[in-house]
């Protein structure tokens, strides 16, 4: 980040504060030549703070050169008053900070803090008037958030359904073609109880709607009109803790041997991630995926290059299968892979592609070359069923690969390839 002040005190003050308290890289300039000079360099930040006034540039020129770059500018000044405050915030600055206020650095750092959550923070704003939806649009951006927009709850329910990675949901009361509470409940009902946080907005005198919402499994709800501080904060309240749940669940999600999403995330994901699927039309594909001769392997070697080969196979299917399809350790030597709209065709050539692969590798343990192999058992689903039963039909056409002499896939393609032969 950027740190634009000519103040010595000022600047040596913020900077060891936003370093320790964030955990980023600031670069001090004190000019705005320096400024220009080190974002021609080649540098890219997401986030400045500056003073209105430095020796060569006395009227903003700062302030309009880092927002010509696209940064997020807070502003920290000791000239301000209100007519300068509305021109400021006019131009779509996060906050400005005074330097005679109490605790003014403190201020700075949570506005940072403010500003890093909410650049990481993906919205999805559903509001079905064209005028409100640009203007809380506008707020939203200015508080650098990623937004993406929908006028009607289907559109959202789709985006929501075909994207990843939306933090937020926040949605107009009464929709053209649902209220805020169907919405809500589509979304949980899809989703789940926290993979995404739902604030409601409501023009309405009934504070029942309030309650109501709250009641049903909504984060926020906030009352219109709204002060522009209000909004903010509890905007970012509600993207700042959404964002602590997330980090939690990432760490209860992952395999402690192998970094992977472990047997617990595969089994609450994967009915979900089916469901959306099958919703858009698509069959796909599990498989189960176990390395040959592993319980030998550990006898001969011992546990440790066990964990050894467990990590490098892990590694090795974690860059194969990408951020596209769901992989799991599913306990001991056998992992799963949810393909995300394959077809058992695409997905048997996409199981082939990993076998090969991973039996032409070594793994380095104790100074030997180790060779590995697998085995795949793959299954395909075309409805909607207990996740077990997709699990348990992958699982059957495993042992089929293993009696089959193991090094193999065992699909139903591969079968009515066989029977064709």
């Amino acid at each position: 980040m950027l740190l634009i002040e000519d103040s010595r005190m000022f600047a040596t003050v913020l900077k060891h504060g936003l370093e320790t308290a964030h955990g980023v890289e600031v670069t001090h300039c004190s000019s705005l030549t320096a400024l220009t000079g080190v974002v021609e360099a080649g540098g890219e930040y997401c986030v400045a703070v500056l003073d209105l006034n430095l020796p060569d540039a006395p009227n903003c020129e700062a302030l309009d050169y880092v927002i010509s770059q696209g940064i997020a500018a807070i502003v920290f000044t000791g000239s301000f008053n209100n007519r300068t405050r509305e021109d400021i915030l006019s131009r779509n600055v996060i906050d400005c900070v005074i330097k005679s206020q109490p605790d003014c650095i403190g201020q700075v750092i949570s506005l940072v803090d403010r500003a890093l959550t909410n650049v990481r923070t993906s919205v999805l704003l559903v509001d079905s008037v064209d005028s409100s939806r640009a203007e809380l649009l506008g707020l939203l951006r200015q508080q650098q958030f990623r937004v993406t927009q929908a006028g009607r709850g289907a559109e959202a329910l789709n985006l929501l359904d075909v994207g990843d990675g939306f933090d937020l949901v926040v949605t107009d009361i009464a929709l053209a073609d649902m209220s805020a509470y169907t919405l809500l409940s589509e979304i949980r009902q899809r989703h789940g109880e926290d993979t995404v946080s739902v604030i409601a907005l409501a023009e309405t005198a009934d504070r029942q709607h309030a309650a109501r919402f709250l009641q049903s499994g909504g984060t926020e709800f906030i009352q219109k009109p709204f002060l522009l501080e209000e909004f903010n904060s509890r905007i970012f309240q509600v993207a700042n803790i959404q964002k602590r749940i997330q980090a939690l669940h990432g760490i209860a999600a992952r395999d402690y041997l192998t970094d992977i999403y472990n047997r617990r995330y595969f089994f609450q994901h994967g009915p979900r991630m089916v469901e959306q699927c099958l919703r858009r039309g698509e069959t796909t594909s599990i498989a189960i995926l176990d390395i040959d001769h592993f319980k030998r392997l550990n006898d001969t070697y011992g546990h440790e290059v066990g964990d050894l080969v467990l990590k490098a196979v892990a590694k090795r299917l974690r860059a194969l299968v990408g951020e596209e399809h769901l992989l799991a350790r599913l306990g001991g030597e056998e992992f799963g892979i949810l393909f995300n709209g394959l077809d058992v065709a695409a997905a048997n050539g996409f199981c082939e592609t990993l076998r090969l692969d991973l039996a032409k590798g070594k793994i380095t343990a104790d100074d030997e070359e180790l060779s590995i192999t697998v085995s795949i058992g793959l299954a395909t689903i075309e409805g909607l069923e207990s996740f077990e039963n997709y699990l348990n039909a992958a699982d059957q056409f495993l042992y089929m690969a293993k009696y089959d002499g193991r090094n193999r896939i065992v699909s139903e393609l591969t079968l009515l390839r066989a029977m064709a032969s």
